[in-house]
């Protein structure tokens, strides 16, 4: 599938109009309802695949997909390109082995962090901070949507790169009105 078709079959599937309330607490007149691309199997592959374009090329030992949008996506693409990864929590569980990080790691391991639509990186900033507290080393965050509203900024803050599948801009460009 091509850039277009994809940008086009995103939208199509996932572009949902009214009114929302964010993560962030910004109100919008359009969503990207990311489990609407995410839960048909075209799409999701799609979707791992531009990933998989995105990925560094310095090396990086895991992906870790963040609770709970980010688990698929990251999910598809350690299936593409056999990469182990990890599952973020929003926070730690109360019972078992009451991890905040699921699927085992070591300290000192790059990681490579897979969301699925960024607006501010508020959450991904507080998954950073708990990954890189954990001893994990984050330097990139790859994403499907990056809405520009001050996320890519906020992550190079904290010395993070956003590698985005698509911006706004460009979804809107590619995929047009329909």
């Amino acid at each position: 599938m091509d850039r277009t078709a994809l940008a086009r079959a995103i939208r199509q599937a996932a572009y949902l109009t009214g009114s929302f309330r964010l993560r962030s607490g910004q109100m919008s007149s359009f969503y990207w309802d990311k489990y609407r691309f995410e839960s048909q199997p075209e799409l999701l592959r799609a979707v791992a695949a531009e990933l998989a374009g995105l990925l560094p090329t310095s090396g990086f030992d895991r992906l870790a997909g963040l609770e709970l949008g980010g688990i698929p996506l990251a999910t598809a693409l350690a299936l593409a390109v056999g990469k182990p990864c990890l599952f973020v929590r929003k926070q730690a569980k109360d019972y078992g082995t009451c991890n905040l990080v699921e699927g085992g790691h070591a300290r000192g391991e790059r990681i490579v962090v897979i969301e699925d639509v960024i607006t501010t990186a508020g959450q991904v900033v507080e998954s950073v901070g708990q990954m890189r507290r954990a001893g994990l080393i984050i330097e990139h965050v790859l994403c499907v949507i990056d809405r520009q509203q001050g996320g890519r900024e906020t992550l190079t803050a904290i010395g993070c790169e956003l590698r985005s599948v698509f911006t706004l801009e460009e979804l809107d460009r590619l995929a047009g009105d329909n």
